[in-house]
């Protein structure tokens, strides 16, 4: 069969794409090995935070503004599946200068934002779950929350689907194929060969697999998610209890309210994570990853110290070396767009990417892309995205 765009990988960066090429009249299918949502793709789960704070990095925050515009309209359209509930950010010490909280709260200023700063006995009034003086300092923002991840890929396939896209899951490519130096068909391991304008490689941490290229300049983290069920769920239930960071670039850890569909806390890391092979290593929690997350809750939730754990996963980042998506066309292969490199941080922007990948597609200028283009990373690059903890 034969598109005029190809797209490797039905994840938030795939599908995003499907849905503006049709908009934008491309003939276009995503190619999945399935099933939709796939249960090992970094945009799966039950939750994504969904929240505007980056630091000082005043492109990713104006990048989130468009895109809560786009997560609401999509609430009207397509969902609801966005749930603006506000988002806490705390710190154990006084938020200071260089601090990801402290140069968030004032890039909010800047902005034109409202965040609500909190001391620590305002901290125990307005969200009692929280251990008394565990927290010291830091600010509530009304603007932000989560979306069910799940539910939003699905609907997102079934609008690429109304749209006229085709979504072809049970198909896992293996190979590019290219004469002359141009992108010309993809084919699968299950042995189709689908022919194309030009292909788009969204996927995932299986893209340097595909783009052996790109391998330099990403890796594959495995970072441990926890879903509990407390045992008082009215203490984690919105707005006593909402979407968290919890002196995040020191420790990692984040989570989310009471879900509304499944009745539990989920909590995870954003960190340093475990380096893993996409495709050959086993997506396990361990014992310490355990460990270590109970050492956290009764320090932080004291509620949650014994609540049963009933379900985790490894979520596998496909990081960039300094943590900025990589959106581009190949330098040296006409016909041939990668759009991948989330990092851990990229399911936010899902109503602003497709048009950003989209532009990349078709050559348009766009103020975020060179941000976001094919560059060299030497191998000791470090990460800029301001709320992981880098250890």
């Amino acid at each position: 069969m034969s598109y005029d765009i190809l797209i490797i990988g039905g994840g938030i960066f795939g599908m995003a794409t499907a849905v503006t090429l049709q908009q934008r009249g491309w003939r276009t299918a995503v190619l999945d090995p399935g099933p939709l949502p796939h249960p090992l793709a970094a945009s799966t789960d039950i939750s994504k935070v969904i929240r505007m704070e980056y630091g000082p990095d005043e492109q990713y925050m104006a990048m989130v503004e468009e895109s809560l515009v786009g997560w609401r309209q999509w609430n009207e359209s397509l969902g609801p599946f966005f749930h603006e509930i506000g988002v806490t950010m705390f710190t154990q010490e006084l938020m200071a200068p260089g601090g990801f909280e402290y140069e968030s709260y004032q890039m909010l200023l800047k902005r034109g934002h409202h965040p609500e700063r909190l001391n620590v006995d305002e901290i125990s009034r307005r969200f009692p779950a929280w251990k008394p003086g565990a927290f010291v300092d830091g600010f509530y923002h009304a603007q932000g929350g989560y979306a069910e991840s799940g539910r939003v890929i699905s609907a997102l396939l079934a609008e690429a689907q109304r749209l006229g896209a085709d979504v072809l899951t049970g198909q896992t490519v293996n190979e590019i194929v290219r004469e002359g130096g141009r992108v010309t068909a993809v084919r699968t391991e299950e042995g189709h060969t689908f022919t194309a304008g030009h292909v788009v490689v969204a996927a995932g941490t299986w893209t340097h697999l595909l783009l052996p290229e790109l391998a330099p300049a990403m890796k594959s983290t495995g970072h441990p998610v926890f879903h509990l069920k407390p045992a008082q769920p009215e203490l984690f239930t919105a707005p006593d209890f909402v979407v968290f960071t919890a002196d995040i670039a020191r420790s990692g850890w984040y989570g989310f309210p009471l879900h509304p569909g499944e009745g539990v806390v989920k909590i995870a890391n954003h960190g340093i994570g475990q380096r893993l092979h996409p495709r050959d290593d086993e997506r396990v929690v361990t014992a310490q990853d355990e460990q270590n997350f109970r050492a956290f809750l009764a320090a932080t939730f004291p509620a949650l110290a014994d609540a049963p754990i009933v379900y985790t996963r490894r979520c596998l980042y496909c990081d960039t070396l300094d943590e900025h998506f990589w959106i581009d066309r190949h330098p040296a292969i006409t016909g041939l767009t990668v759009a991948a490199g989330g990092s851990g941080h990229g399911f936010k922007f899902a109503p602003v990417l497709g048009n950003l990948i989209a532009d990349a597609v078709e050559g348009r200028a766009n103020p975020w892309l060179p941000k976001f283009r094919w560059r060299a990373l030497a191998s000791q690059t470090t990460g800029e995205e301001a709320s992981r903890h880098h250890g």
